[in-house]
């Protein structure tokens, strides 16, 4: 019974000291190492242009506002002439090139089409990827939701912008006619050599800039109000222009179309079949203004070239055009066969 008593005494002395000896269950809690929480990626930069493409943007917007309101009703050489420099004032490759970053505009009112680009940036490595498989294959932002809408609203800007030119030209033309009967356009046009030459200088330049309306494309780009263009979804295939639109616009969308960009994306803005198309017209504009003398011809030079045809190139870009398939072989011409020559009954008598 002692032994049984000392062994007890024994086991509650030894449980004691290891008691003091344990640390407590919170201190063992707080020793164990605890997760480390990962910091959220960086949301990607606000969707928009930079300074460099809202300008072209805004040098194009103001081109087609300049050009279409060219009044019919010129009274005057110096009036012709006014209008003459205004619209060739264009290069083939800055036209395009700037009509693409307004469409870029316009397509940015799409908020599906922003917010899915955006969505599919889920870090920094993973949008610079985007960024480089967009510029490699334009036809990359067709992939995103509400491209449709887009496109729509891209195509609706640019052929809008094309149809203003078309539709002013054409009044433009018509009045070459209707001034005839006014002493001053029979007038000869002065310098006639150097007004040429202007109008060729003129077509390998820039469009002259319109920073009065950066700041209002700059918030259409952040769909702060968008542009004022209304449009359905548009299916693809789709137009150079557009596509190259809709390219710009989902670069955009992920806040990468910065000013450091602006030399290897102003690359692939540019649009062969655009730029061909606008310098025939060009080519045309300066054979027509070689010959032209009075001034009622400057102004059909005008309307019909640096207007109608430029205009036109514009809204042919910005549609997609698949040439028809030839008609099939009609049927084979009917053989006719010759009319046998008549013979005479008449009998010849000897005199």
């Amino acid at each position: 019974m002692l032994f049984k008593q000392s062994a007890r005494n024994a086991l509650l002395v030894a449980a004691s000291a290891l008691m003091t000896l344990a640390p407590p269950l919170d201190s063992l809690a707080r020793s164990r190492p605890q997760p480390v929480a990962e910091e959220p990626l960086p949301p990607p930069p606000p969707a928009g242009l930079s300074d460099r493409f809202l300008a072209d943007a805004a040098a194009y917007q103001a081109y087609v506002e300049r050009v279409s309101s060219i009044s019919p009703a010129m009274a005057s050489g110096a009036n012709v002439a006014d209008g003459v420099r205004a619209a060739a004032g264009y290069g083939p490759r800055s036209l395009t090139r700037d009509a693409v970053a307004y469409g870029a505009v316009a397509a940015l009112g799409a908020a599906t089409f922003v917010a899915s680009v955006r969505a599919a940036a889920t870090s920094p490595d993973n949008r610079k990827i985007i960024v480089q498989y967009l510029l490699s294959n334009p036809n990359y932002a067709t992939s995103f939701a509400g491209a449709d809408q887009a496109a729509g609203l891209a195509k609706a800007a640019l052929t809008a912008s094309g149809n203003r030119l078309v539709e002013s030209g054409k009044l433009i033309k018509a009045a070459a006619y209707t001034v005839q009967h006014q002493a001053w356009s029979k007038d000869m046009v002065v310098d006639q050599a150097g007004r040429l030459a202007a109008v060729e200088a003129a077509g390998s330049g820039e469009l002259m800039a319109a920073p009065d309306h950066v700041e209002a494309l700059r918030s259409a780009a952040g769909a702060a109000p968008p542009l004022p263009v209304t449009a359905g979804a548009e299916p693809a295939p789709y137009g150079p222009t557009v596509l190259r639109a809709l390219q710009l616009a989902a670069i955009a969308a992920l806040g990468e179309a910065t000013d450091d960009l602006y030399d290897t994306l102003r690359t692939s803005m540019q649009d062969g079949d655009a730029e061909a198309c606008l310098r025939m017209v060009r080519l045309n504009l300066n054979q027509c203004l070689a010959v032209a003398k009075p001034h009622y011809e400057d102004m059909f030079c005008t309307g019909q070239h640096a207007m109608t045809d430029t205009g036109a190139c514009l809204v042919k870009s910005a549609s997609y055009q698949v040439a028809p398939p030839p008609p099939p072989p009609g049927p084979p011409p009917p053989v006719v066969k010759p009319k046998a020559k008549p013979t005479s009954h008449k009998r010849h008598h000897r005199g």
